[in-house]
């Protein structure tokens, strides 16, 4: 069979990247490399022809040098082999950057990240996929890119149908065509769009069933969107409290620990089996443990991957997958879970995260003094 062999090489400086061939091994590589290559690798089976213009199969190697680009080794900290699949779609995080999206908010999901999101949820063509903080609906976009059909709910009115003030600097107030369908018809992604409604995450809206292949969302942490559900403080609304436009106007606050129990809680009871939950989890970093990320028998815990928000805080991208049917007594299993306490440290992570910025302004006022 044909062969092609590429080395790829992050290099500290510039360095020649002519391409040779070793007729040895049936190999290519770069100037100053092929010796060291060729003979580490002569007992591979590669006794096919090169054929550079249309190979059979592509191998790489990858030379990992670390990622401090002031303290490159000499030698690389790992190698790493293996056979060429196919090649990423980087294009897509311009292509569908926020900056020049048609509908965005004060916390719109990168697109980077949105497609992150929707690969650990294994988002497919005719997946139906739920957002119940959608918010804009950056994480609708995502999912629609990969055929699947997306919804989602917001207790924010105005977000859902695009009104009040606008994000975008020099821009008081939204167009009359700034919501979440315009989004994903800017992409020519509207036939994927079934709708968002105006609901509260703490009290499900929909009939009982598995109705989602993947619920995918990122849940405000109370920084820059406010963390509320209907209600008020007595879990009471009445009916003159009701605004013309027929939405509950009183809200009330949600706790963290709440949010994410009732999120884990309905994915358990909604999702279909095998099917997965991608949600954000804040996290105060010198306060964090393994025992911290909320749990349910329902659900199993796939991946846990940390983003650094500054040096005190990140947030964590918790992907679970349903594997056991949902009962009756799965209900309120956490109440039960010894480990439910340490859960309620998620309540003070606003309290917690601005401590920290409190304490960083104050040591630059310091410092520019001296």
């Amino acid at each position: 069979q044909n062969v092609l062999l590429v080395i790829t090489c992050y290099f500290s400086q510039t360095e020649s990247q002519s391409v040779f061939w070793c007729s040895d091994c049936c190999c290519v590589f770069l100037v100053g490399l092929w010796y060291f290559f060729c003979r580490a690798l002569e007992f591979l089976p590669f006794n096919g022809k090169v054929n550079l213009k249309n190979p059979e199969h592509i191998f790489w190697i990858l030379e990992d040098y670390g990622t401090d680009p002031n303290n490159v080794p000499e030698e690389p900290c790992d190698l790493y082999f293996g056979r060429w699949i196919a090649d990423g779609q980087r294009e897509l995080i311009e292509s569908y950057s926020v900056k020049k999206r048609h509908f965005i908010g004060n916390t719109s999901m990168d697109a980077c990240l949105s497609f992150i999101m929707a690969n650990h949820g294994r988002v497919k063509p005719n997946d139906i996929v739920y957002d119940p903080f959608v918010g804009t609906g950056g994480l609708l976009i995502s999912s629609a890119h990969f055929g699947a059909y997306v919804c989602g709910t917001d207790i924010d009115y105005n977000t859902i149908h695009g009104l009040g003030k606008a994000s975008r600097k020099n821009q008081k107030w939204r167009g009359p065509d700034e919501n979440i369908r315009a989004n994903l018809r800017q992409y020519g992604l509207e036939k994927y769009y079934l709708d968002a409604l105006v609901s509260d995450s703490s009290r499900p809206i929909w009939r009982k069933g598995t109705l989602f292949d993947a619920i995918i969302t990122d849940p405000p942490y109370g920084i820059r969107e406010a963390t509320r559900r209907t209600g008020s403080q007595k879990e009471s609304v009445k009916s003159s409290e009701r605004s013309t436009e027929n939405h509950i106007i009183i809200s009330s606050s949600y706790h963290l620990s709440d949010i994410f129990f009732d999120l884990l809680k309905f994915a358990a009871e909604y999702l279909v089996m095998g099917g997965r939950l991608v949600y954000w989890l804040p996290i105060y970093r010198p306060e964090y443990t393994e025992e911290i990320i909320p749990r349910h028998p329902c659900l199993k815990l796939i991946s846990n991957c940390e983003q650094m928000l500054s040096s005190h805080t990140s947030r964590r991208l918790i992907t679970m997958e349903k594997v056991k049917e949902f009962k009756d007594q799965d209900q309120n299993s956490y109440l039960l879970d010894g480990q439910y306490m340490p859960y309620k440290g998620h309540n003070s992570f606003r309290e917690k995260y601005f401590s920290g910025v409190t304490k960083r302004i104050a040591k630059e006022e310091k410092d520019n003094q001296k």
